[in-house]
């Protein structure tokens, strides 16, 4: 009786402060959009849309019923569309401008997807007739890094993404991340900024940075929990180290007496 009574003061009293040790995330760290309300609507007015940079690389393909007509404009890797069907690709220069054939240079800097179809289209009216203009922005990439379950560099394949969209590539937060502190590193020709969101509020929908632009970079920084994680493992593992030795001793003087 006296061996087990001993047993359990000493145990239940280690087990617990070893719970209490691990359980340092709370509820209100890890959900998202916490101020919305049920049935609450929000209407979105954005008309947000990518905008050429300094460094973006572009394909352009121009296409009308006059096939040998719109053949100068459309120059492909090796010179032969038969063999090697690549178009190829412009570098938007320091200047903000790409060197086009036939049109010379031609200034994309600041200019939407859509803006830059109608300049070429208004570039292209005194050569062609009712040219049809495809415009991609082909380096359009994300990184995301810190406390996510998959970080690392991500191709987008459409001409906007959310920044919802972009954790849920990067397998969301893991449970080490700070959802109130989100970083986004934004690079337009040169000049960076920095913005900070928090998943946790609704006016997340609102921020200028909701929507990512090409080579943004998302990073999200490790809560208190995580900072001390290292500290934690060392005091649990000496917490441990004593509980097994007094254990150990309380028995060998229950043993003996």
């Amino acid at each position: 009786m006296i061996f087990n009574y001993i047993k359990t003061k000493l145990t239940l009293p280690c087990i617990v402060l070893l719970l209490s040790l691990s359980s340092c995330v709370t509820k209100k760290e890890v959900v998202y959009f916490q101020n919305a309300k049920d049935f609450e609507t929000i209407v979105d007015t954005d008309t947000f849309a990518p905008k050429f940079k300094v460094n973006d690389i572009v394909s352009i393909f121009v296409s009308t019923f006059d096939i040998e007509a719109v053949a100068p404009f459309n120059l492909y890797i090796g010179g032969n569309q038969n063999s090697n069907p690549q178009l190829i690709d412009y570098l938007v220069d320091i200047d903000g401008n790409i060197d086009y054939p036939v049109l010379g240079k031609v200034k994309l800097l600041g200019l939407t997807v859509e803006e830059a179809k109608l300049l070429f289209k208004e570039k292209l009216s005194d050569y062609l007739k009712d040219p049809i203009v495809n415009i991609r922005i082909l380096n359009f990439r994300i990184s995301i890094i810190g406390e996510v379950n998959s970080p690392g560099r991500y191709d987008v394949s459409g001409e906007r993404i959310t920044i919802l969209e972009a954790l849920a590539l990067a397998g969301d937060l893991n449970i080490k991340g700070k959802r109130e502190n989100i970083l986004v590193v934004r690079d337009f020709n040169g000049t960076k900024t920095y913005t900070r969101v928090d998943l946790t509020n609704k006016e997340l929908f609102n921020s200028p940075v909701y929507y990512l632009t090409q080579n943004d970079i998302v990073y999200i920084e490790p809560n208190n929990s995580a900072r001390s994680s290292a500290s934690g493992d060392t005091r649990i593992g000496t917490i441990i180290s004593i509980s097994s030795f007094l254990i150990t001793t309380a028995l060998i003087f229950v043993t003996r007496n």
